[in-house]
C-alpha cells in the first residue's frame, strides 16, 4: 500500500494498522529530512557549571534560599512545570512506542525523538540545580508525584488521534519554553530554553508534515482526530501536583494563555495544512470541519475576553503601584 493507492480505501477500511503502514514511506521520508536538519548538541554546555555548590544534606552545603534564584517568579514557577512535563518520558516512551510500534522507520523516529527529549530534561535539571533557580526538595517531590502517576494520553485510542495531538503539543511545548526563557531574567536560561525549543520545532514539523500525509489518505478520519483533539486539547503535564494553579499564573504571566494557544498554537498549523478549507469531504469529514471552525470562533471569543481581563487587572495593578 502506498500514498498513490491507499486513497482507494473507504472510510471503513482506515485501520491504525494499514494507515501505520501506508504512512511508512512518508515517516522514512520525514525522518531523513530531520535527521539532515537537527543538529547534535551537548547539555553540559549550556549550564553554569562554575556557579555550583554544595546544599545542605550529606555534603553539609547551603540550604537553598529563594533570594539565590536569579530567574524571576513567573519563570520559577513556569520551568517546574516544564522539568515536570519532561520528567515523564519513559510513560512518554511508552505511549508512542506502542502505537508506532518498534520497527522500521516508525520505530527509529520513536527512538530518535526519545533520545532528544531526553536532553531537555537532562540540561533542565543540571541548570536548575547548578543556577539555585528552584527548590530542589520540591522539585524532586513533585518529581516523585507525578512520575508515580505515570501519564495516560487521552488520544492512546487512536493513531491518527495521536499524531493530530502531537502536531499541536509539539509546538505549545516550543512556545512555553520560549516565553519562560524570555521572561526568566537569566540570559542562559533564555538562552538553553531556546536550544531546546528548536527541537521542539523540528519534532511539530515532523508529526505536522505527517498530519498532511493523512489528510491525503483518510481526509474525512483525519478532520474528525483534528476536531477532536483540538476541542478537548490539554497539555501532557496536567496531572502533576498544582498543575492548576501554576497554569493559571502562567497564564497570567505570559507564557501560555488561551490567546497563545490559539494565535500561536492551534491556528498556525490549521493554517500551514489548510484544514478549514480542504474540500472533497464526505458528511462526517465535512460535519467535523464546521465544527472545527465554530470551535475555532468561540475560542478566539474566549481569549479575548482573557486578553481584556487581563489588561483590566494590569491597569489596577498599575493604579495601585501609583498610589502607593
Amino acid at each position: 500500500m502506498t500514498l498513490t493507492t491507499a486513497h482507494q480505501l473507504g472510510p471503513d477500511e482506515w485501520t491504525d494498522a494499514r494507515l501505520l503502514y501506508a504512512l511508512e514511506e512518508v515517516v522514512e521520508k520525514e525522518l531523513n529530512r530531520h535527521l539532515q536538519v537537527a543538529k547534535d548538541w551537548m547539555p553540559h554546555e549550556y549550564v553554569p557549571w562554575s556557579d555550583g555548590r554544595n546544599f545542605d544534606g550529606p555534603l553539609g552545603g547551603e540550604p537553598w534560599a529563594v533570594e539565590q534564584s536569579k530567574v524571576t517568579d513567573i519563570g520559577r514557577i513556569a520551568l517546574v512545570v516544564n522539568l515536570l512535563t519532561e520528567d515523564n518520558l519513559p510513560s512518554y516512551h511508552h505511549e508512542i512506542a506502542t502505537l508506532f510500534g518498534r520497527d522500521g522507520a516508525w520505530g527509529t523516529w520513536v527512538h530518535r525523538w526519545t533520545a532528544e527529549e531526553g536532553r531537555h530534561g537532562i540540561v533542565m535539571r543540571d541548570y536548575l540545580l547548578t543556577s539555585r533557580a528552584v527548590d530542589p526538595v520540591q522539585l524532586e517531590n513533585f518529581r516523585m508525584a507525578h512520575m508515580s502517576e505515570g501519564f495516560e494520553s487521552d488520544n492512546r485510542h487512536s493513531m491518527l488521534h495521536s499524531v493530530a495531538y502531537v502536531a499541536f503539543q509539539e509546538l505549545a511545548t516550543r512556545i512555553s519554553h520560549r516565553n519562560t526563557g524570555h521572561q526568566s531574567g537569566d540570559p542562559v536560561c533564555d538562552r538553553m530554553l531556546a536550544r531546546i525549543a528548536t527541537d521542539e520545532n523540528l519534532h511539530m514539523v515532523f508529526y505536522r508534515n505527517l498530519l498532511g500525509a493523512a489528510f491525503e489518505l483518510a481526509p474525512d478520519q483525519t478532520m474528525e482526530a483534528v476536531r477532536d483533539v483540538v476541542v478537548n486539547f490539554r497539555m501532557p503535564g496536567h496531572g502533576m501536583p498544582g498543575f492548576e494553579r501554576a497554569a493559571a499564573q502562567m497564564a497570567i504571566g505570559g507564557i501560555y494563555n488561551l490567546r497563545i494557544h490559539h494565535d500561536d498554537v492551534i491556528q498556525p498549523v490549521l493554517r500551514f495544512l489548510k484544514v478549514l478549507e480542504i474540500g472533497g469531504l464526505g458528511p462526517d469529514g465535512l460535519k467535523a470541519q464546521e465544527e472545527l471552525g465554530l470551535f475555532m470562533g468561540g475560542l478566539d471569543s474566549e481569549a479575548s475576553k482573557f486578553d481584556e481581563r487581563l489588561a483590566a487587572r494590569r491597569a489596577r495593578k498599575e493604579a495601585r503601584q501609583a498610589n502607593a
